[in-house]
């Protein structure tokens, strides 16, 4: 362990955004699979739509707190959206 006071408080820094980022990568990761489940399983046209709509609104959440890069998370969400059309 550390003696420098600012090395200390980075440290425990950054276990709170080490436990924060790993609570918002998982919502991301249920999120996607909810679609992927809804259009695997033949659910509805509309709950297939809602499960997008809310994978789109946890990736691009996650895209502007920094958890995933913008691109990263629009590309995701393409390709959600181009598998449901198929």
């Amino acid at each position: 362990m550390a003696n420098i006071p600012s090395v200390i408080k980075r440290n425990r820094q950054a276990q709170k955004q080490r436990v924060r980022n790993q609570s918002a990568r998982t919502k991301v990761k249920g999120a996607v699979k909810a679609v992927r489940d809804a259009s695997s399983s033949g659910a509805t046209a509309a709950d297939k739509q809602k499960a997008l709509g809310q994978a789109m609104r946890t990736l691009h959440k996650a895209a502007s707190k920094g958890l995933l890069h913008k691109r990263t998370a629009s590309r995701k969400i393409s390709r959600l959206a181009k598998s449901l059309g198929r």
